[in-house]
């Protein structure tokens, strides 16, 4: 018995099937084999309407992924493979083959990332007049710079807090790690942002020793390290979505103008 697909249903599928990660061809063989028995190669390139000449690499690359099988081996006949073990076979090992790729770049970038550092170091061996400032847009680079700062303060971490976050410090390890360390840690957050979740979050903190006071508004976000590294952050007045740049410093005259605005604030803001 055989069973062609509804035209309306078959194109549906066919596309469906191309998101899963076939290819057209495949996808619209596999799709004939649902509906029949067996096939031999060239009555399922006529009835696919795939090429004569592409049939046969069509369907090695069904079989090996797992859609199709040979049922008979003298005059090789094909069917499908049915979808529910076909698609989660197919889908679990695409999985493991893209992890083992992910993580295959990951070595390479680590090691691509050690090698650049050492030219990045030769080649930047002369202090220019502004490198103690630099301009951050992606939020990505801004967390990765505040992590580093953040793991390496030794004295003193103060910021204002507000959404939204490149990295939250109320979630952050390195911040416990850094009260863990004997570091001085004050928050001072924006209270319109703090919803139920974040007070018992910072609760925990505070039993820590981390020094949590809550402001009516913040003017930007601001974290300072040992009152000279840190990074700001203020809102693009321009672009209509609300987007942050971010100015890195590592420079003392400037890291303490911050601690005074960090300070004035903190005195007229209110404990947790």
């Amino acid at each position: 018995m055989t069973q062609d697909l509804p035209e309306m249903d078959f194109q549906r599928f066919w596309r469906r099937l191309q998101q899963t990660g076939l290819n057209a061809y495949e996808a619209r063989s596999y799709l004939v084999l649902i509906g029949h028995p067996r096939f031999k190669a060239l009555e399922l390139a006529a009835r696919a309407h795939v090429p004569r000449q592409k049939i046969y690499e069509v369907l090695d690359s069904l079989v090996e992924k797992g859609f199709a099988q040979v049922v008979q081996e003298k005059t090789k006949l094909f069917s499908a493979v049915e979808p529910g073990l076909a698609i989660p076979n197919y889908m679990t090992r695409r999985a493991e083959a893209l992890q083992q790729e992910l993580s295959e770049q990951s070595r390479m970038a680590a090691s691509l990332v050690e090698d650049l550092t050492s030219a990045y170091s030769e080649g930047q061996g002369e202090r220019g007049t502004l490198d103690f400032l630099r301009i951050v847009g992606e939020p990505g680079q801004t967390a990765a710079q505040y992590r580093e700062m953040l793991s390496e303060v030794q004295t003193e971490y103060l910021e204002f807090s507000r959404p939204p976050y490149a990295v939250d410090p109320v979630g952050e390890q390195l911040v416990r790690e850094a009260r863990g360390r004997g570091v001085r840690c004050r928050l001072l957050l924006d209270e319109k942002s703090i919803d139920e979740e974040h007070r018992q979050r910072l609760a925990e903190l505070a039993v820590r020793g981390v020094e949590v006071r809550l402001a009516e508004e913040l003017p930007l976000k601001l974290a300072l390290f040992d009152g000279q590294r840190g990074l700001i952050a203020l809102l693009d007045p321009v672009i209509t979505r609300p987007t942050w740049t971010s100015l890195v410093f590592d420079h003392r005259g400037f890291g303490q103008a911050m601690q005074g605005l960090f300070e004035d604030h903190w005195r007229r803001a209110r404990d947790l």
